[in-house]
């Protein structure tokens, strides 16, 4: 049994969480390579983000600093975008993109779009379902072990899977929203002439590689959602 278990989580689970990994060491290089690269005009990411803000007239939305190493998000509820020192200070080709990518959110909020309102209506379930839903699913398994008590641990193990499947709704709404940020990033570092297309090259691989870590985490959240969908069917049976 443990081993049909076992086996069942490589095969659905592992793939993505795999890609994880690689996808973060692709991050971790190319910021890493870009970090060293100081753009020609000398812009940190905080004026690059500004430079974008104004652009759109959302001087409203501030610019904070945040600790960490790429922290970096924008806060659609406090119209914040906060910057890690490393790109926020720094004048350099990866800070520049990874601001603008984030500046890039905050033209989504102003512009209602819509997967951005939705990934963030459903935070509070989402932040919910990812720590009680496992807990209820493994007290839907205690149940289902006990005698007389194998429906009403299915119906509980199944209500916990459901909680714990938004993490694989949240992660795909995420594909759509951090996508068309980058290419919104991009997209303005052209238009407003920060970056050469010379220049560009290194942006796009950052930003590339930081867009297969949201896929990796896509797939690693559905093949979770199935393995749990799988144990739950052969229970039945």
């Amino acid at each position: 049994m443990f081993y049909g278990s076992f086996s069942l989580w490589l095969l659905l689970a592992l793939p993505g969480l795999l890609l994880g990994l690689w996808a973060q060491m692709k991050v971790k290089r190319a910021f890493g390579k870009y970090s060293k690269v100081r753009n020609t005009r000398g812009l940190t990411g905080a004026q690059v983000a500004r430079l974008i803000l104004d652009h759109y007239g959302l001087r409203h939305v501030s610019i904070e600093e945040t600790q960490g190493m790429l922290t970096d998000h924008y806060d659609p509820r406090a119209k914040v975008l906060r910057l890690s020192p490393a790109v926020g200070r720094a004048p350099t080709i990866a800070a520049v993109g990874v601001a603008a990518h984030e500046a890039g959110h905050a033209l989504q909020d102003a512009d209602g779009y819509a997967p951005l309102k939705l990934r963030s209506a459903i935070v509070p379930a989402v932040q919910f379902g990812s720590w009680l839903g496992p807990l209820i699913i493994m007290a839907g398994f205690f149940l289902m072990a006990l005698t007389g008590a194998a429906d009403l641990g299915y119906t509980v193990a199944w209500f916990g899977l459901i909680l714990f499947a938004l993490t694989a709704v949240f992660a795909i709404i995420t594909l759509p929203v951090e996508f068309n940020a980058s290419a919104r990033a991009k997209k303005e570092l052209v238009a407003l002439g920060i970056l050469s297309s010379q220049e560009m090259k290194g942006v796009n691989e950052t930003l590339n590689a930081a867009a297969l870590t949201y896929v990796a985490a896509a797939i690693a959240a559905i093949g979770q959602v199935l393995y749990y969908v799988f144990l739950l069917s052969g229970r039945r049976r």
